[in-house]
Parts: structure tokens; C-alpha cells; sequence
């Protein structure tokens, strides 16, 4: 049984790198392109595993860059530090939101005053029927 323990270890080290450089995204892999990576621990098992280890993959500890596994979609950018953000398209959407706020309000307010016009029509055409 002590005899298969490389065999055993190597298949195991071939599948974790195999399906961790498959899950990687493209973006996050270093030195090669991916399907490379994907070719190099396939043919080359025990050093393709041990290559991608070293080389390949980014790690969570490697100052910035993301988590691979928690990835999102401002790429490790704060908010206030992605790139090409301009504070004055957040002055100008506030300005519009605000905007489109009271536009909304007018509408809402004019609908129930004709709303509450109707209903006392309504209750006068009742009150003349009885």
C-alpha cells in the first residue's frame, strides 16, 4: 500500500490543479495563457502541477489582486478608486435623480387630486340618487 502512496498523491495533485486551472478565470493566470497551463499539467503531470502552483496561479495573499474565488465585478476596485471614475457623472446623476424625483412626486400628487375629485363626484352622485 506504501507504493501507491506517490502514484496516489501525484493523481491527486494532477486533479486539483487540473480543476483549479479550469475554475481560474482567464484574467487571473499568470506567465502562460490558460489552455497552456491546462496542456502543461495534463502531459506533464507531477512538474505541470507543481509549475501551475508556482506560477500560474494567483494566490488571495498576493497584494492587488483579487480572490479568485470572490472575484467581483470592480476587478478589487473600491468604489471611489475605479478607474475612469469621474465624481462630476456622480454630481450630474444626482442632479438628475433628484430631478426625475420630484417629477415623480408632481405626477403621484396630481393623480391622487384627481383621484379624490372623482370620488367626491362620485359620492355627490350618490347622495343626489338617494
Amino acid at each position: 500500500m506504501v507504493r501507491f502512496l506517490p502514484v496516489l498523491i501525484e493523481l491527486g495533485l494532477l486533479i486539483f490543479c487540473l480543476i483549479d486551472c479550469i475554475q481560474t478565470d482567464s484574467t487571473l493566470v499568470r506567465n502562460l495563457p490558460k489552455p497552456l497551463w491546462i496542456l502543461l499539467i495534463v502531459f506533464l503531470p507531477l512538474i505541470g502541477s507543481i509549475a501551475w502552483l508556482v506560477a500560474g496561479r494567483t494566490w488571495p495573499s498576493q497584494a492587488g489582486n483579487p480572490v479568485p474565488w470572490r472575484s467581483t465585478a470592480t476587478a478589487g476596485f473600491p468604489e471611489y478608486e475605479r478607474p475612469g471614475a469621474d465624481r462630476h457623472d456622480a454630481a450630474a446623476i444626482d442632479e438628475q435623480l433628484r430631478r426625475d424625483t420630484e417629477r415623480v412626486d408632481r405626477e403621484h400628487e396630481e393623480a391622487l387630486r384627481k383621484w379624490e375629485e372623482s370620488l367626491k363626484e362620485r359620492e355627490r352622485k350618490l347622495g343626489e340618487g338617494v
